[in-house]
């Protein structure tokens, strides 16, 4: 009905997105298939509750071989009917750098690596404000500085309820909605630039040298990483139109999948997701010779990856080696 009465007509002209906490696969298909005409894309929120606990403030270690099994999982699913949308971040999640990152001693690599495997995924990528900068979470002293109604309401909720204090503010510093709602940071000012009356929540204290006039033009930094990631996506249909395919699934630190699309070279995508190097296995020897397209560390060892690097690599001959496990 929805589409009858007001998309009918306009299919060219409108990107349609419906969120949908609980969504399944076979649904989002559904749903995303454009033979039915509802919806381009939908947002699931399946990757960004498997860290949780008995709540999202009680959080717990996510295990990288589950969060590479939950988007793959989705890969598969809308492969050939349907489309992915790809978000690390929006207004109700903490900064992805503080959350499947480092955003201690290997801020730059580990935001730059997220960015790399989620924008060579297959779908749209979303880039929420200041993720593109890799923006962190915020240092709360405590709850008063906090203006979002479900963080203040837990923690009086769990304070009467008598958990450990300390407990519950660490939950909210991690995973409350208002990480992602403070001022966006464009420069080293006193407001970092955002305006000059009072902010609803406290500009984060690291903008000092983390915004926006520190990285736009700068090479190497996050910002300019994120400008040739989305250049990529427009000028090779792989990274659009191609096959994915994850590899190594079990492995507790390598993300690495390959992307395929008949007629053109198929690219490889390594991520070490860890802070400390990783040999690559010989799975992938194959790709010892391939070019290499993008990478968020200068030239380095061909069979090692550095904390948080990530590579992406381009077949010379077009007939790698299939690794073994590939899907």
């Amino acid at each position: 009905e929805m589409h009858t009465q007001v998309f009918a007509g306009r299919e060219n002209d409108l990107l349609l997105v419906g969120e949908m906490p609980g969504v399944t696969v076979p649904d989002a298909r559904l749903f995303t298939d454009p033979a039915r005409a509802e919806l381009s894309m939908v947002f699931q929120f399946e990757h960004v509750s498997l860290d949780h606990g008995a709540t999202k403030f009680e959080p717990v270690p996510l295990a990288l071989p589950r969060l590479k099994a939950s988007l793959a999982g989705w890969q598969d699913g809308l492969g050939e009917v349907g489309w992915n949308s790809l978000y690390w971040s929006n207004h109700d999640q903490p900064r992805a750098v503080s959350r499947f990152g480092d955003d201690g001693r290997w801020w730059r690599e580990s935001a730059t690596a997220l960015a790399t495997v989620l924008h060579l995924h297959r779908g749209t990528p979303f880039v929420y404000q200041g993720e593109e900068l890799g923006m962190t979470n915020a240092p709360w002293a405590d709850v008063t500085q906090m203006r979002d109604i479900e963080s203040i309401n837990y923690d009086a909720q769990a304070r009467a309820a008598g958990a450990d204090p300390q407990r519950v503010l660490d939950g909210l510093r991690s995973h409350g909605r208002d990480n992602a709602r403070t001022p966006m940071q464009w420069d080293d000012g006193p407001l970092a630039g955002f305006g000059t009356g009072t902010p609803w929540l406290p500009v984060n204290p690291n903008h000092t040298w983390l915004n926006a006039a520190a990285q736009v033009g700068v090479p190497g930094s996050v910002f300019e990483h994120y400008r040739a990631l989305i250049a990529l996506r427009h000028t090779d249909p792989v990274v659009v139109e191609g096959s994915f395919h994850l590899l190594l699934p079990d492995d507790p630190d390598l993300w690495v999948f390959e992307r395929r699309l008949d007629g053109h070279p198929s690219l490889l995508v390594a991520a070490n997701c860890s802070g400390r190097p990783r040999a690559l296995p010989a799975e992938l020897d194959g790709w010892q010779d391939a070019e290499s397209v993008l990478s968020n560390y200068p030239s380095g060892p061909t069979d090692t990856l550095a904390p948080w690097e990530a590579r992406i690599l381009r077949e010379r001959d077009r007939t790698p080696v299939r690794p073994r496990g590939a899907r």
